[in-house]
């Protein structure tokens, strides 16, 4: 026998709440941790910074309820404890360097955290169906590679730590290669949603893979070209890794033809050859990652391996290591921080953290109903593995090192506006697959009028 019934999901915004005063909670005790290791007493800015965090994540938590009341109620207690981890690690090196509260790090990575809280309350508030942004695809690809050319610009760009990956107005520096990864997502999602027939149907079968026309390898081809001129002209290996992977991922995604991966990871590795032959810095950077300790190179991997090292499986306990010995300790290399004071089970226990937000991410692509909101929410949270695969990568010598910084934990406040504006925009699709149909907005699909049901079978 088979029973048909409608199916209303619940919001889930308590559970929501309960799981983010769990999440500061955790963050309360880090920073209790930090102090009465280094110190014996109680940090002085617990105060500020535990009030602020609370304040923010509270603030956004009420927005949901307000505008995006069935949107994904874990999104928002992993993004937080992340970004409150963060915090606790740049201020227990702010100890370690001898900074004070209000001149230290941590205070201001806590007023930009704030800031990247508001800018994403905005995206959500404007951005009412993420169908909208698909009117703007080629309007996106034009933005997303100005963004990338912008630090060769002379007068606005800058050259940091070999990379050419900044720029710089007045007293303020940004990285528009961060804010790039959102905007291309949106052009790859919507280019993908009109031409995925093409790309997926036709084609010449060659032992077992599909190989696509000559025509249709354009676009690959123009992603290809894009990330080696990132590579060879910005010295940023990490940002042409991102860029390429983001595309084939979501290339792959849409047709779901293995052959893509394959002559994406061809071009990628060939590409990446030559430019080793070619170009002094990639065979610097290809150098330090085969050998390490090498004498007359950077000992920074050097140092972050031994820091890692001296954690072992439980680690120092947190404000009992070293790490601020390895250079940019609160940026690039803030995951072996953690590794030496939190051990190699607390390093796993904030991948497993990166690892539930991109399976939040890919379940929301699973359930919204339209082309372009399942392609622009993979997108997304590929964006998020792929540049923590690319940063733990790289200070484990996995792949070489490279530029990129661990979302919501480093220090930066490029990455935390680019990376808290993707968690609005996957909480704004979540919210419309989350919704029931008859709460949709007028104007939708039809396919998005479909109502969910639950078939249950005797």
């Amino acid at each position: 026998m088979t029973t048909v019934s409608s199916f209303a999901p619940r919001t889930r915004r308590n559970v929501e709440l309960v799981l983010l005063l769990l999440a500061v909670a955790i963050v309360v005790l880090a920073y209790v941790n930090v102090g009465l290791s280094v110190s014996g007493a109680f940090p002085p800015g617990l105060l500020t910074q535990v009030a602020g965090l609370l304040v923010i994540s509270l603030a956004f938590h009420l927005l949901l309820r307000w505008k995006a009341a069935y949107a994904d109620p874990l999104l928002l207690p992993i993004v937080t404890l992340l970004n409150g981890l963060g915090l606790v690690m740049i201020h227990r090196l702010d100890i370690a360097h001898g900074r004070s509260v209000s001149g230290g790090l941590a205070l201001r990575q806590l007023i930009w955290s704030a800031v990247a809280v508001a800018i994403a309350a905005v995206v959500l508030w404007f951005l009412r169906d993420h169908r909208m942004l698909r009117r703007y695809t080629f309007t996106a690809a034009v933005v997303g590679f100005g963004l990338l050319v912008l630090p060769l610009v002379p007068g606005i760009g800058r050259t940091v730590n070999g990379s050419r990956i900044w720029i710089g107005l007045g007293p303020f520096t940004f990285q528009p290669g961060e804010v790039a990864k959102i905007v291309l997502a949106v052009f790859f999602a919507g280019y993908l949603v009109q031409t995925r027939d093409a790309l997926s149907l036709a084609g010449r079968k060659v032992l077992g893979f599909t190989f696509p026309r000559g025509r249709d390898l354009g676009p690959i081809m123009v992603a290809w070209v894009l990330s080696l001129l990132v590579l060879v002209f910005e010295k940023d290996l990490g940002s042409s890794l991102l860029l390429f992977g983001l595309f084939v991922s979501m290339l792959y995604v849409a047709t779901e033809r293995t052959s893509w991966i394959a002559i994406g990871m061809t071009l990628f590795c060939g590409g990446a050859y030559v430019a080793y032959l070619v170009f002094g810095h990639v065979q610097q950077r290809v150098h330090l990652w085969l050998d390490p300790f090498a004498p007359g190179q950077s000992d920074q991997l050097a140092k972050g391996l031994m820091g890692m090292a001296a954690g072992g499986l439980l680690g120092t306990g947190l404000g009992r290591g070293r790490p601020d010995l390895t250079y940019f300790a609160e940026s690039d290399f803030i995951v072996p921080s953690f590794g030496e004071e939190l051990g190699l089970i607390g390093l796993f226990a904030l991948l497993v953290l990166y690892v539930l937000l991109v399976e939040r991410g890919l379940r929301t692509a699973l359930g919204v109903r339209d082309g372009f909101g399942k392609l622009l929410a993979a997108g997304l949270a590929f964006a998020v593995a792929l540049q923590c695969f690319v940063v733990v990568g790289g200070v484990t010598r996995v792949i070489p090192l490279t530029g990129l910084t661990m979302p919501f934990l480093s220090y930066g406040g490029s990455s935390l506006l680019a990376n808290w504006s993707l968690v609005a925009l996957l909480l704004r699709i979540s919210d419309v697959a989350r919704r029931p149909v008859q709460e949709v907005q007028p104007g939708a699909s039809p396919s998005a009028q479909a109502r969910t049901e639950v078939v249950a079978v005797r």
